[in-house]
């Protein structure tokens, strides 16, 4: 036995006014949508500068710590590990930093590489600095 399934006929045209009514509830969504993605845009930005700025004082810390307690010896692998970042970022780091100090680099016995910078020669009227405190 067959079912007879009443068919209603789809509309072909959509009506104008129906049409405009739903204009400005999709423009609205849109426009909420719009304004949320650019506010975690601008949140990622603001995260990964403070992050960049982070460790950049991390770098600095480290390099002059190691300056001052290897007499101005210091290694790629030193550098990364007590500025706990990758060696890309200490071997970036510490190449500007030869350019800028006119470091030499050197090898040692084993073929590893380090930078040779000036002493650190602090004058006496500078106090001493305890290992922990920042530059």
């Amino acid at each position: 036995m067959k079912v007879a399934i009443n068919k209603l006929p789809l509309p072909t045209i959509i009506d104008d006014c129906t049409l405009s009514s739903f204009v400005p509830a999709i423009m609205a969504i849109l426009e909420l949508v719009s304004v949320a993605a650019l506010g975690v845009l601008v949140g990622l930005f603001l995260f990964n500068i403070n992050s960049k700025r982070e460790e950049q004082r991390q770098l600095d810390n480290a390099f002059y710590q190691l300056i001052e307690s290897q007499d101005g010896e210091i290694s790629l692998i030193q550098l990364a590990a007590l500025a706990r970042v990758s060696a890309d970022v200490a071997q970036e780091y510490l190449d500007r930093q030869a350019g800028v100090f006119a470091a030499i680099p050197e090898f040692d016995q084993d073929g590893n590489t380090f930078y040779r910078f000036p002493r650190l020669r602090l004058p006496k009227q500078f106090p001493e600095r305890s290992p922990n405190q920042d530059w």
